[in-house]
């Protein structure tokens, strides 16, 4: 074979050779492409699906400008002094959230059709549940202390199911960094959210109203996790409120409040430093799965004169550890939350 031939040849392997290692390099690009969008959609989703709840709520406060910038056509349609202009859209309102939470964090669809036509068996499958209604008084005043979840989601939902049950509308204590976020202070307005101070909070609950507040705040929705541990830091204010207006208190507990939602569990020292510096929430939140919650409602706590603040915050801790204890899975598993849409747990023993 000729020179000439051994160059052609040579040539035509290295052209074959080439495309080749291009095809698999293409192949092996691809392939790898569609490896990591699969590994990384999960992760984005959980990161994401918390964007849809503070989409809901700033369609939420859209709805409330709207229904403001047109409040004369609505007071044209009905007499002024008949009905309170801000109960309507309470009610939409209400209506709007209390939906959500039957879709999101209720019951299945499955394994809940009646088979047959009793008018034993529940037409619609349970949606979000409150347990314990009956602790909450018809009337006069009540102190909710609750446990404070990466999202207080449970309560949006317990609000609404209240205000649509009862027709009270339930006073809620906010963090003061609420009213820097663009038209919360409508929202607040309307629902009646605000920091508070001892003296307001305990003119609310004289006044008749109940009211709401999370000892632990945000520093407790930050950097609480699946054990569930209070983290209320020796605060006592709510005590001094419930002293002072001379109120019940009732503790609450929404169960697999923090599978729904959770903070990243890395670098937590420094968010802690970095959240005492700033006072704001630093720590990203992940989640939004859709998890059944279940709210409990303790028995009342009365006043009693001779407790302390610290004695009554005490009792009231213990209280909702109670309730933690008796009604949610420790360590808290998403998965297992998961299967309570499907398959009620067991009462625990003890």
């Amino acid at each position: 074979m000729s020179s000439a031939d051994d160059v052609l040849t040579l040539s035509n392997e290295t052209v074959g050779n080439s495309t080749f290692f291009a095809y698999l390099g293409q192949y092996i690009d691809l392939d790898y492409s569609i490896w990591l969008s699969r590994l990384l959609t999960p992760v984005l989703v959980t990161f994401l699906l918390p964007c849809a709840f503070v989409l809901l709520i700033y369609c939420t406060i859209s709805f409330l400008y709207i229904y403001k910038l047109h409040s004369r056509f609505i007071l044209q349609v009905y007499n002024e002094g008949d009905f309170d202009f801000w109960d309507v859209a309470r009610t939409l309102v209400a209506v709007v959230w209390d939906a959500h939470g039957w879709i999101f964090h209720g019951k299945s669809l499955c394994f809940r059709i009646p088979l047959t036509n009793s008018i034993d068996t529940p037409l619609f499958p349970a949606g979000y549940e409150v347990c314990g209604m009956e602790n909450l008084p018809e009337t006069g005043p009540a102190l909710i202390i609750y446990y404070h979840g990466a999202i207080p989601i449970d309560m949006y939902y317990f609000t609404a199911r209240i205000y649509l049950k009862r027709q009270r509308l339930i006073y809620t204590v906010g963090d003061r960094f609420l009213n820097k976020v663009p038209g919360w202070k409508l929202l607040a307005r309307v629902m009646k959210i605000s920091p508070g101070t001892v003296q307001s909070c305990a003119s609310v609950l004289r006044d008749g109203n109940m009211l709401s507040i999370a000892p632990g705040g945000v520093y407790e929705a930050q950097f609480g996790d699946s054990n569930y541990e209070l983290l209320w830091r020796q605060r006592v204010g709510f005590a001094k409120v419930a002293i002072e207006s001379k109120a019940p208190i009732i503790p609450m507990f929404t169960e697999n409040l923090r599978e729904g939602f959770r903070s990243v569990g890395l670098a937590k020292r420094l968010f802690i430093r970095l959240y005492n510096a700033v006072r704001f929430p630093v720590r990203p939140i992940y989640g939004g799965f859709p998890v059944k919650f279940r709210t409990h409602l303790g028995t009342p706590i009365p006043y009693d004169p001779a407790l302390s603040p610290e004695d009554l915050q005490e009792k009231v801790a213990y209280a909702i550890e109670e309730l933690i204890n008796k009604h949610q899975r420790i360590p808290g598993s998403i998965f297992h939350a998961l299967l309570d849409r499907f398959i009620s747990p067991k009462p625990k023993v003890g």
